[in-house]
C-alpha cells in the first residue's frame, strides 16, 4: 500500500507493507554514506537488516527515551558525520520511535544546510504520527521540540512486522494517537476503532494506513502549521503540560489531555476507547504516584511553542469527527483541567 504526500518538490511516498523493512535497499537510495540514528531500545535486527542495503552504514545509537532528545545528542550525530566525511549526496535513516525520528530528521535537516533523510518507524507511535509532515526537532530545558525545522523525508517505510517486538504500552500510546486522529477528522475510522479496537486487531494495517491518510491530507493542506495543521494538536496542548510534569509516555498523555477538551457525550466516547486500550482516562494513585498540582501542569502547557498573545490555540470538539479552535487563555485551561481531574 502506497499512501503519496503530495508536496510539490518535496513529495514523498509512505509505504505500507509487511516485510517492507527487508527490501529497504529497493525503496530508498542507499548507495551512499548512510547514517542510521537508532536507540538502545530499537531490536538489533532492524538496524543489521537496512545496514545491510547500505554502501556504507554509520551507527547513531543513542539511549532510549525523551530525555535523550537534545541538543547534545543533536551535535553528537552531526559529529559524527563530520568525522567519517558525510557530503550533501549521503543521507540519514532514522530507525526507531519518534526520538528517533526527530533527532534523526533534525541533523539531516541541519547538516550541510539539508541532506536527505528517510524514516522507518518502529513503533506504532512513530508509524501514525511522526512519520508524516517533515517536523523535526529537540527539546531545550524541559520545553517539548522547541529547537527544530520542517525537513520532509524522501520516503517513509511502515512495515507492521515490527510491531510483534513492541511491548503494550508502547502499543496503546500508538493506539492513542490513532484515537486522537479519528476523533477529530473522522468519524467512520472513530466508530470502526469503537467496533474493532486496535490493539489486536488482525487488519491493524488498514487501521495504519487510515490515519496516516488522514495526516497526509492535512499535511498537504497545511505544511507549515499556519491554519488546519493544528487540528493534529488536539490533545496535546494539556498532554505537554501532563507529560513534562508526570514523566508519562507521550501517547498516554495525549489520551489524557483530550479530555478536558471534549463535550461530555464526546468525552464518554473517547473514554471507553481509551480504556479498552488500556490508556489512562485519570491521573489518580495507581496511574502515577502523585497527581500532579495543576498550576505546574498549565504552566509547563502555556510553554507550548504555539502560545501567542498570553493564549494557546486549542482544538475542541463538541462532536465526534469535526473540531473548532479557540484561543483559551491559562485560567480558561485551568478550568477545563479542574473540570476533569479535579
Amino acid at each position: 500500500m502506497i499512501i503519496p504526500v503530495e508536496l510539490g518538490k518535496d513529495s514523498y511516498d509512505i509505504i505500507i507493507e509487511r516485510g517492507a523493512l527487508g527490501r529497504a535497499a529497493e525503496i530508498f537510495n542507499l548507495d551512499r554514506k548512510v547514517m542510521i540514528v537508532t536507540d538502545s531500545q530499537v531490536p538489533e535486527k532492524y538496524y543489521f537488516s537496512l545496514a545491510a542495503g547500505c554502501k556504507v552504514s554509520v551507527a547513531g545509537i543513542f539511549k532510549a527515551g525523551e530525555a535523550s532528545k537534545t541538543p547534545e545528542n543533536f551535535l553528537n550525530i552531526c559529529n559524527k558525520m563530520l568525522k567519517e566525511g558525510f557530503s550533501r549526496k549521503d543521507c540519514v535513516v532514522a530507525v526507531g520511535g519518534g526520538v528517533a525520528g526527530d533527532m534523526a530528521g533534525f541533523a539531516a535537516a541541519c547538516y550541510m544546510r539539508g541532506i536527505d533523510f528517510y524514516n522507518v518507524p518502529t513503533t506504532l507511535l512513530s508509524q501514525v504520527d511522526s512519520s508524516v509532515g517533515g517536523k523535526t526537532a529537540v527539546d531545550l530545558d524541559g520545553v517539548k521540540n522547541i529547537i527544530g525545522a520542517f525537513h520532509q523525508p524522501k520516503g517513509v517505510i511502515i512495515d507492521p512486522d515490527v510491531l510483534e517486538t513492541l511491548n503494550p504500552r508502547q502499543f496503546a500510546c500508538g493506539a492513542a494517537e490513532i484515537i486522537k486522529i479519528a476523533a477529530s477528522m473522522d468519524s467512520e475510522l472513530f466508530e470502526r476503532i469503537e467496533r474493532e479496537g486496535v490493539a489486536g486487531n488482525p487488519r491493524i494495517e488498514e487501521i495504519i494506513a487510515a490515519a496516516v491518510a488522514l495526516k497526509a491530507h492535512v499535511v498537504e493542506e497545511d505544511e507549515k502549521e499556519k491554519g488546519l495543521r493544528r487540528v493534529l494538536n488536539f490533545g496535546h496542548t494539556l498532554g505537554h503540560g501532563i507529560e513534562t510534569v508526570t514523566g508519562l509516555y507521550h501517547g498516554e498523555c495525549v489520551a489524557l489531555g483530550m479530555l478536558p477538551v471534549c463535550s461530555p457525550a464526546v468525552r464518554d466516547r473517547i473514554k471507553k476507547v481509551l480504556e479498552r486500550e488500556n490508556l489512562p482516562v485519570d491521573l489518580s494513585k495507581g496511574v502515577i504516584e502523585e497527581a500532579p498540582l495543576p498550576d505546574k501542569v498549565i504552566e509547563a502547557a502555556m510553554h507550548d511553542k504555539k502560545a501567542e498573545g498570553g493564549n494557546i490555540v486549542t482544538v475542541r470538539l463538541d462532536d465526534i469527527g469535526s473540531f473548532r479552535f479557540e484561543a483559551a487563555s491559562q485560567e480558561k485551561l485551568m478550568k477545563d483541567y479542574l473540570e476533569v481531574f479535579g
